[in-house]
């Protein structure tokens, strides 16, 4: 059985990646026995570089934000233009790796999961320290009672109609979180797949810190917002 599917890919200033990712998602297409069509939409958020003009020839539809928003709302923007019964959303800047997607949309397509959750390699240079990650591990666990391994992936596949069904998304860091928190609390069958996606690495250096203490302050927010939701 062949299913479409919608990819949704949000970028903000990825002129240098998302062409090569755009032409491995139609490479990993092309070769699947499971997807009958795919429909790119891509999100500009904002950018001041040329993610327009090297997306341009290879989406179906581009959305473009005058000025930045978010990657919450540039999720939110690409979904719902879309018409496909599955969506999946992939980071601008996976490169070759993306000709794995099916992997990640075949679970969904068997009737298997109604969510799917990319689990990456590890990274091939050493970040941070995993404070951010069991942050989200052991709050999503307690929010939900779901034991998630990649609590933090953005490569995730949906039913149409379970985004439909699931609040608005958040922003910041906290997107992922809150949407796996709210796929289970909603009775959905969420699975994580092991897929060799890879994408931009952050090192142990200062901009890489900054960027993790981002991170943890956002999945604390959401988490304490989830929480709060729960006791009410």
């Amino acid at each position: 059985m062949k299913d479409p599917v919608c990819i949704v890919i949000p970028a903000w200033n990825e002129g240098n990646t998302i062409g090569k990712t755009m032409q491995a998602i139609k490479r990993g297409a092309a070769t699947s026995p499971i997807i009958s069509d795919i429909e790119l939409i891509v999100v500009d958020d904002g950018s001041t570089d040329d993610t327009m003009f090297q997306a341009a020839s290879l989406a179906d539809q581009i959305i473009s934000f005058p000025e930045k928003r978010g990657k919450g709302a540039a999720l939110e923007a690409g979904w719902k233009k879309s018409v496909a019964p599955i969506i999946l959303f992939l980071d601008a800047d996976l490169g070759e790796t993306a000709v794995h997607f099916p992997l990640l949309v075949h679970p969904i397509i068997a009737a298997e999961a109604d969510t799917t959750i990319a689990k990456l390699p590890p990274a091939l240079t050493r970040g941070g320290f995993g404070l951010v990650k069991r942050l989200a591990c052991y709050g999503i666990a307690a929010c939900s009672g779901f034991q998630a391994t990649a609590p933090l992936s953005g490569q995730r596949a949906l039913r149409k109609d379970v985004l439909t069904a699931l609040p608005p998304f958040g922003s910041g860091f906290g997107i992922e979180v809150g949407l796996t928190i709210d796929a289970v609390r909603l009775g959905y069958r969420v699975s994580e797949v092991e897929v060799p996606f890879r994408h931009r690495e952050t090192a142990r250096n200062f901009a890489g810190f900054m960027h993790r203490g981002q991170q943890f302050v956002a999945v604390g927010r959401t988490l304490i917002a989830k929480w709060e939701m729960n006791k009410t």
